[in-house]
């Protein structure tokens, strides 16, 4: 097993990371011998991997790191660092090597505040490693003020730090940043490969792993949930079931309201265990009484806490929403391909007698302006329209089509 295994469907991305890597490690070897830099290194200190959700970005750039730290003694025998065994490789994909950062976050956005702490971690020197690696997997979230932050140290970077920066597309992130990296383009993973690793990796029942992999059209962390979850299971059907109850304005209406109070109560169980847990860690750090009296001065502390957590449970109410409309695109588009007879395979099987009834009582021109009417309930989500206002717009231009 190496570090590469859970990259799947990337052959060709894969293989540019391999040569980097092993040209990272020729440097750090010369380095260390006083040795001149060897020419022509595919080496470079800040790289952004683009793709669309589920192609893996940030699997990639986990795994690139794990290789630039890797310690493996094949590789002075000619072997490829990321054997996936050594401490090095090990501690980078379980996420506790000391010189592997990985930021994600579950907000809205990155802040300058944040992203200073990391241009000051970026500016230290490996403490055990070959690298100090820092992984961004939400470069999209940085915040005008935080990429500003960010350009300097992308600009100057100290001799032995790697940026690994992920986002959706070259559009979302700064055209000074992006000019300063490589860029590596991901592909959404085949159907056939992603249930291959339900299979192999996760022990899924193949038919099982092939029905997700297919619902999903690749989107690997997608499909696992859909393959082990039975209340995931449950939600995306009733989210299928959406385009049969558009026939009139009440239908339209409470449609809407389902589909939010849905996003709703998946967000608030995703997210109160999370929050509990947080705020009696918090209380035991400042030091509250055994009755739970908190000591003078932390009012301020909790506030910002509850906060960052209402602005967390924020974002997970639209990931969820935005999921749903996501299998809502793909029911239409299942109904696009009915309807020009195409030989695709169809996504949502498992709906086959909604998919034919929709298609024969509709026309594909009718079918396109339905999905455009998904694809504009996104974007105003995007720009922070009230969900309930943007679902039910979108539900009527369904019920129009």
């Amino acid at each position: 097993m190496t570090v590469w295994d859970d990259l799947v469907g990337q052959d060709r991305v894969q293989k540019q990371l391999g040569a980097a890597a092993r040209d990272a490690d020729e440097l750090v070897t010369a380095n260390s011998a006083g040795e001149p830099v060897p020419p022509g290194s595919k080496m470079t200190h800040a790289w952004l991997f683009t793709g669309p959700p589920g192609s893996g970005r940030s699997t990639a750039a986990r795994a690139f790191a794990a290789a630039l730290q890797c310690t493996s003694p094949d590789r002075a025998l000619g072997g490829a660092p990321g054997c996936g065994f050594c401490d090095g490789c090990h501690t980078s994909l379980i996420g506790t090597h000391a010189d592997v950062e990985v930021v994600r976050t579950d907000l809205l956005s990155i802040g300058v505040k944040e992203t200073r702490e990391l241009v000051r971690r970026a500016q230290l020197s490996p403490a055990v490693g070959r690298w100090q690696v820092i992984v961004l997997e939400d470069a999209d979230r940085l915040t005008e003020g935080a990429g500003n932050v960010l350009l300097k140290a992308v600009e100057e970077p100290a001799p032995r730090t790697v940026w690994l920066l992920c986002a959706p597309a070259l559009e979302d992130v700064l055209p000074t940043i992006r000019s300063r990296c490589r860029h590596l383009t991901l592909r959404t993973p085949p159907v056939d490969a992603v249930a291959d690793v339900l299979i192999r990796r996760d022990g899924i029942d193949p038919e099982r792993a092939a029905s997700a992999a297919r619902a999903t059209q690749g989107h690997i962390d997608r499909a696992r949930r859909l393959a082990t979850d039975e209340e995931a299971r449950s939600r995306r059907a009733t989210v299928l079931k959406l385009p049969l109850r558009v026939e009139d304005i009440g239908g339209c209406l409470k449609a809407a309201q389902e589909l939010i109070d849905t996003a709703t109560d998946d967000a608030k169980q995703v997210s109160e265990e999370v929050d509990a847990k947080e705020t009696e860690e918090m209380k035991a750090a400042l030091g509250a009484a055994a009755g739970g009296r908190m000591p003078r001065g932390t009012a301020g502390v909790m506030k910002e806490l509850e906060d960052r957590q209402k602005r967390r449970k924020t974002r997970t109410q639209r990931d969820s929403l935005d999921l749903a409309l996501t299998d809502l695109t793909g029911f239409y588009r299942d109904v696009l391909a009915i309807q020009l007879g195409s030989r695709i395979a169809i996504a949502n099987a498992d709906a086959q007698d909604a998919l034919d009834r929709i298609a024969r009582s509709s026309t594909p021109e009718r079918t396109l302006r339905r999905i455009e009417a998904v694809i504009a309930c996104r974007r105003a989500l995007d720009r922070n329209v009230a969900p309930l206002l943007a679902v039910e717009a979108m539900t009527m231009a369904l019920r129009a089509g």
